[in-house]
């Protein structure tokens, strides 16, 4: 959660939370290894988002997906995933929002090659 510094109604120094955007709560849920949470508040992301930027938050969405898929056994719905992750988010390269894209990229890539279930943690 973040923390904004902020005064009260005598001036005095106070510490309020923020909630997290639904895309930085995404992305932490991917880094957590909660792929079907991180997919739930994506979507809500993606389907906020502008037009310009909608195939950013649906790539990160594919991204949960895959790994979700493979969690699970499904070989092909993770290897859908996975080449949608990729054609969604490489356009926004080699950064978007704050997120590093090419490590990632380059491991959807891979991934994506080899064909297994055994995913590493997504590079994000």
């Amino acid at each position: 959660m973040t923390r904004v510094r902020r005064t009260d109604e005598h001036g005095s120094p106070a510490l309020s939370a923020e909630p997290p955007s639904r895309f930085l709560r995404g992305v932490e849920l991917i880094r957590a290894g909660e792929y079907f949470a991180a997919h739930e508040e994506l979507e809500d992301a993606w389907r906020a988002a502008p037009q310009d930027e909608r195939d950013f938050f649906q790539g990160l969405v594919h991204v949960a997906v895959a790994w979700y898929q493979a969690g699970r056994g499904r070989r092909i719905g993770t290897e859908r995933q996975l080449a949608k992750a990729l054609r969604r988010l490489t356009p926004y390269a080699p950064e978007h929002r704050g997120l590093e894209l090419e490590p990632l990229l380059q491991q959807l890539r891979e991934l994506n090659a080899r064909g297994s279930l055994d995913l590493p943690p997504p590079l994000l």
